[in-house]
């Protein structure tokens, strides 16, 4: 597949049962295949209940990231039980697309979700390689490292 051109990236909510398969096989490429993480703990019981982000090659719809945002009672388990703070999660770019502005979309895209349900704050745990893409969109890291599927990351967060 060739890289998209700059601008022909087109970032959805996957409503339904197909955009959402599409967010998974990106997971499943970027996570499983290319990061080693155990399939059974790839996809777990909160996929049912996030916001599900798609982004997609404009000219034929093909899938390059994903990535998710969880809310409510789900996300305050994961973020010290405040309802007001989201959890962003399972970013994922295929690597044809990465350095084109594709994860930064998402990430925008979550947030512009996490606002539609009234939230303030967006949190997440990043792979340590990763501070440096979320630190320049405006996240801050807090807390010691720690290992997610054996990868280290560390918790980050962004008022909205």
């Amino acid at each position: 597949m060739s890289a998209p051109a700059a601008g022909s990236v087109v970032v959805r909510v996957a409503e339904d049962p197909g955009g959402r398969e599409a967010c998974f096989r990106v997971r499943n490429q970027v996570f499983v295949v290319e990061q080693g993480v155990p399939e059974d703990i790839e996809y777990d019981a909160l996929d049912a209940h996030a916001v599900h982000v798609l982004a997609v090659r404009e000219e034929d719809g093909l899938p390059l990231g994903t990535g998710r945002l969880l809310y409510g009672e789900v996300a305050a388990k994961k973020t010290g039980g405040d309802p007001s703070v989201g959890s962003l999660g399972r970013l994922a770019v295929l690597p044809e697309a990465r350095g084109l502005g594709v994860g930064v979309a998402l990430v925008r895209a979550i947030e512009d979700a996490a606002r539609e349900r009234g939230l303030g704050v967006v949190d997440l745990g990043a792979q340590v390689h990763a501070l440096g893409f979320y630190e320049r969109l405006g996240y801050q890291a807090y807390g010691p490292v720690f290992e997610d599927a054996g990868i280290p990351h560390r918790s980050m967060r962004r008022t909205l």
